[in-house]
């Protein structure tokens, strides 16, 4: 499950790729590291046409996984069963969203024998990085976010997006899912326009010459600004 991608790239990029129509994101940060219950750059369509705005990584848990009542909602950041009902309700164009990245990581299966952690993997469609965009949903929500020690009570702008059975590349590091991925401004436009009939097609694995894993970070490489 992808709980931390990256983005490296400027605003203007994202704009000419998706067309965007309003930007009340505000200055984009050169480097980010992306984490779950943070905000990070979202394309949303809106009635004035496509916007880039800042919103909440983790769509509303259904309630039957929620530890109580009372306490703060962390949010889902992936999703697979479309067909679920809690998630049939942001399926609609109205609350689909493309989320911009360079890059997404993954845990491995098998911990690494002298430090005993989960080796991160880091994906990309090739070493340059180059832009490509997750298949999202997005809806704004009344409630409690965060932790007991410091909930954040109010109104929320929140997303997540699709996963779906890996590819040969992720696969052999992480078998449970990898994240919709789209590339092409067919793809695009489709997700962000189709009625859901045709979209879902969209939820599948990238193909595996399209993906790579990239050679691990130097210890003294910039790992991004946190968002």
């Amino acid at each position: 499950m992808c709980n931390l991608y990256n983005l490296t790239t400027n605003q203007q990029a994202i704009r000419d790729v998706v067309r965007v129509m309003q930007d009340s994101l505000g200055n984009l940060e050169p480097s980010l590291d992306i984490y779950p219950d943070r905000p990070a750059p979202v394309v949303r369509n809106t009635p004035e046409g496509r916007e880039l705005a800042r919103l909440t990584w983790g769509m509303p848990t259904p309630p039957q996984f929620l530890k109580s009542r009372d306490a703060p909602d962390t949010g889902v950041t992936n999703i697979r069963n479309t067909a679920s009902p809690h998630w049939r309700r942001w399926l609609g164009v109205e609350h689909r969203c493309l989320v911009p990245a360079t890059a997404f990581s993954e845990y491995g299966a098998r911990p690494d024998p002298v430090t005993r952690r989960k080796p991160l993997h880091w994906f990309a469609l090739d070493e340059s990085r180059p832009l490509f965009f997750f298949a999202g949903i997005w809806t704004p929500w009344q409630g409690r976010r965060g932790s007991m020690k410091s909930p954040r009570p109010g109104e929320h702008q929140l997303f997540a997006f699709l996963t779906c059975e890996p590819n040969g590349i992720v696969k052999p590091i992480h078998p449970k899912a990898m994240p919709v991925i789209l590339t092409t401004e067919d793809e695009i436009e489709m997700w962000m326009s189709a009625d859901w009939t045709q979209a879902q097609a969209l939820q599948r694995p990238l193909a595996d010459d399209a993906l790579l894993v990239l050679p691990p970070k130097a210890p003294d490489e910039p790992q991004g600004r946190l968002l």
